[in-house]
C-alpha cells in the first residue's frame, strides 16, 4: 500500500466505486442517458414552506429551486453501495447526494425539472 490509511482508502473507494461502475454505461450526463442506466429509485422532495427551497444535487453541484407547494422527484439510477441517497438539511436548502453519482430531477409527471433559480410566479 502507498502509506494511505486503510480506513480512509475504504471510505474513498465506497464513494468512487459506483462512479467507476456507472460511468461507462451512462454515455453522457443528459436526462435521457442517465435514465438508461436503469434501477430507478425515486425520492419525493416537496417544499411545504412559505419561501423558495433550494435543492442542491450532488455530486455534480446542480441547484434547483422549489416554489412553496412545489414537489419534484430526485431519482437515482445505476448501482451504489448501501443506499441510494444521503441528505442534509440546512435553512432554506436541502442537499441530496446521489450515491450512484447519477440522478435526475423531474416533476410529478416525469418531465425534466429545470435547474437554476426561477422567477417567482
Amino acid at each position: 500500500m502507498d502509506g494511505q490509511d486503510p480506513v480512509q482508502r475504504a471510505d474513498i473507494d465506497r464513494i468512487i466505486d459506483p462512479l467507476k461502475t456507472n460511468m461507462p454505461e451512462a454515455g453522457d450526463l443528459g436526462f435521457e442517458a442517465i435514465q438508461q442506466l436503469g434501477n430507478p429509485v425515486p425520492l419525493l422532495v416537496q417544499n411545504d414552506g412559505k419561501e423558495c427551497l433550494q435543492l442542491w444535487l450532488e455530486p455534480f453541484g446542480q441547484d434547483y429551486w422549489l416554489k412553496p407547494g412545489e414537489a419534484v422527484y430526485v431519482t437515482s439510477y445505476g448501482t451504489w453501495d448501501g443506499h441510494p441517497f444521503e441528505t442534509m438539511h440546512e435553512t432554506d436548502c436541502l442537499t441530496v447526494w446521489a450515491m450512484s453519482w447519477f440522478a435526475t430531477v423531474s416533476d410529478r409527471d416525469g418531465n425534466e425539472f429545470p435547474p437554476g433559480r426561477r422567477e417567482h410566479a
